[in-house]
Order: structure tokens, then sequence, then C-alpha cells
């Protein structure tokens, strides 16, 4: 789809100025011409989302979860309340000033809605803001006539989201913070202390050609190395990490990345619990605000959030198109926990697939908190121990030559 900007008349034979989202030029006469407005001027335009800019990807640039959520409320309350869509964006375009962005993006939306732009097609254009679920599900409640109840159920599903989010990044911090701690005790036992130690150990040996222990001159060696070449090492660190990242963010390497990820053990089951709950939460949601089944699969594949369950949800949707249950499907992948497939099936049969699902969901999310923790308390006492390792190996270090040193004094 191409975004045109248009001028054109009404009856009365005032100018009108809007954009419009279509796929030629021939369906934006069309468009306006149902308005019963005359085209006068047609200019195809690129409309660029405002939350993918530098900005953005400095984290200043960007809607934060609360503020979308708190958006949703207002929108849902303003709609149920037989307020005018448009009259109820503009409101809140008006007093959302805590975010600059989303009113930004507001007044974007509120144009292509005046030019006769659909609500869902509208908030489309800003994927980074609004993701395919959010966009799916109000596009449904458009449809159905129940777009209030539908941004009621966005606004619980993200707040869901959020709090999950919340407490993984909240359950890894320690670790996370023990992780740095680490590799910046390691960089400064080799640049500061480790020098120091060399030269008062061989000033005691008083001959600076005396061989030291293998782990002494190791030790020196690297901390010789990072001291003298320090620019390699800085950039072969930061190179390292760069290239990481980029290979990982193309599907090839994002791919390879989730496979290696649930292939360690304690981590493949907090993964598979995460997916597992942000599935069965999005599917619910999209089934019950009217999706169709393959639509529900295709957009919930995008927003689980692993590339593994990503592939499994993709080939799903491909034999539930010729003829397959989704029960069926996913007890076949064997990667889904056997309580998915099962409580599917019930939902099947009953056709309250929805229902079951959110139950589903619910369980998984304080799974999630619960294996979160337990494998904390397994990396914590992991990260003590290689902190205590690298301490030792300085240690045993400066003790192996001193001990020389005094046996050979006696």
């Amino acid at each position: 789809m191409t975004m045109f900007a248009y001028i054109a008349v009404d009856a009365k034979g005032t100018s009108i100025k809007g954009t419009v989202e279509q796929p030629d030029r021939t369906s934006v006469i069309n468009a306006i011409t149902k308005q019963n407005l005359r085209p006068i001027s047609i200019k195809e335009i690129q409309q660029k989302d405002s939350s993918t800019s530098f900005g953005n990807m400095m984290g200043g640039n960007k809607v934060k979860a609360d503020q979308l959520v708190m958006f949703t409320r207002q929108l849902a309350a303003m709609v149920g309340a037989g307020v005018p869509l448009l009259r109820a964006l503009t409101a809140l375009a008006e007093h959302i000033t805590e975010s600059p962005v989303l009113q930004k993006i507001l007044r974007g939306i509120i144009k292509d809605v005046e030019g006769g732009t659909a609500l869902g097609d509208a908030l489309a254009k800003y994927p980074n803001t609004f993701n395919p679920v959010y966009v799916n599900m109000v596009r449904a409640g458009e449809a159905a006539g129940i777009l209030d109840d539908i941004l009621n159920r966005l606004a619980s599903q993200q707040e869901k989201n959020t709090s999950m989010r919340k407490k993984i990044k909240s359950s890894m911090m320690y670790p996370m913070v023990l992780m740095v701690i680490t590799v910046l005790a390691f960089f400064g036992l080799m640049i500061f202390i480790v020098p120091q130690i060399g030269s008062i150990v061989k000033s005691l040996s008083g001959d600076d050609e005396a061989k030291l222990p293998f782990i002494t001159e190791v030790m020196l060696g690297m901390s010789s190395f990072m001291i003298s070449y320090w620019y390699i090492v800085i950039g072969g660190f930061v190179g390292i990490i760069y290239a990481f990242m980029t290979y990982i963010k193309t599907p090839k390497g994002r791919y390879q990345f989730h496979y290696i990820l649930l292939k360690i053990p304690g981590l493949k089951t907090v993964i598979t619990k995460v997916a597992v709950g942000y599935f069965t939460r999005t599917f619910s949601a999209l089934i019950e605000a009217g999706v169709a089944v393959l639509e529900a699969l295709d957009v919930t594949s995008r927003a689980v959030g692993n590339a593994i369950f990503e592939q499994a949800l993709v080939e799903a949707e491909a034999q539930v198109k010729i003829g397959k249950s989704l029960s069926s499907v996913i007890e076949a992948q064997n990667l889904f926990p056997p309580i998915v497939p099962q409580m599917l099936l019930v939902g099947e049969e009953t056709g309250q697939t929805a229902q079951v699902l959110v139950k589903v969901a619910d369980f998984y999310e304080e799974e999630v908190t619960r294996s979160i923790e337990g494998l904390s308390s397994i990396i914590e006492p992991i990260m003590i121990v290689i902190m205590g390792t690298m301490v030792g190996l300085v240690a045993a270090a400066v003790m192996l030559p001193i001990a020389g040193l005094a046996t050979s004094i006696k």
C-alpha cells in the first residue's frame, strides 16, 4: 500500500486536504469520490514512522508501554461513552503532554482518519508503536462494531505482557550486575594489580631474568599485552559484540541463536514458558476479538518472540489451511508442552478456545516467574565462583614465586 496526499473539494466548493493509503492512484480517486468529493490534486508521499528514527535507537523517541496502555484505556472509555472516534482521538492528542512522541503519532492518525482511513489501517503505519496484534484486534473491533470492548481487552493484554517483561528484567538484574562486576574486576586486576605484583616479585628475586612459575608468566604476559595493545583489546571486544548483535538480527542468525538457547538446560524451560505464555495470551485475544484462525496464527507467530516457535506456528498455519486441527498439529511438533495441545483440543470441542487459552496463559505467566527465580539462584553462585577463580589465579600468581624465593633463601 502507498500513501497519497490529496486535495479535493466538496459540493459547496470547500477545499479539503488529507492523506489516504491505497495501492494506486485509481483507488485513491475511487475512495475520494465515494466521500462525495472531487479530487483536485493527488501526490504520492512516503510516510515515516516517527518511532523508527535515530532518537528511538537511543531510547528517547519511543512510546512507553505504560503510556500506550493509558492511551488505550482512555480511548476505550471515550468510545464506549459514545464520543465520536475522531473527536476522542483529537481530545487525547491535546491532553497527552507527557509523551510528545505519542502526541505526534496521534496527529498523523487523526489526519488519516479525517481522510477516510480506518483506524486499524492508520495505526498500521506506526508498527514500532502499534504491533500487529494491536492493529489486527482494532480492525476486528471496527468490523464487529465493538471497538471499545476490544480496546479494553487490548489494554488488559498489554498490562499482562508488560508485567511479565518486568518480572523477567527484575529477576535477571542481579545476575547481570554480577556479570558486569566480574568483567570489570578482570580488566581491573589485569591492568592495575598484576603489573604491580609482577614488579614486586621480580624486585624480590633480584634478577629480572629469573624464571617465574608458568601461571605467573601467563598472567604477566596477558597483562602486558592488554596494557601495550589496549586499542586492539577494546576494538576486538567491541567488534565481536557488534558483529554478534548484527548477525542475530538477520533471520538466519536469529534462528540459530534461539536454537542454541533452547539447547541450554535450565534456560530452555524458561524460554519455552515465556513463548507459550505469549502465544496463548495473544492467540486467545485475537480469537476472542473475532479474528480468523489463520490470520490469528500469522499475527501470533510474529509476536511470540522466539524464532523457533515462530517457525512452528508458521508451519502450523500451513497445516491448518489444508484442514488439520490446530491441536493435532501442535501436538505433532513436540515443541509445546503437552498441556497446550490438550487445552486446544478442549477448546475446539467446546467452542471456547479463547477462554481455555487464557487460563493456560495465566498458568504459564506464574510459572515464568518461578522458573526465572530458580535460574537466578543458579546463576548467582556460578558468577561468584568465576569471580573467586579470578582472584584465586591472581593470588596463585603472586604466592608461587614468593614461595619459590622462600625456598631458595632457605
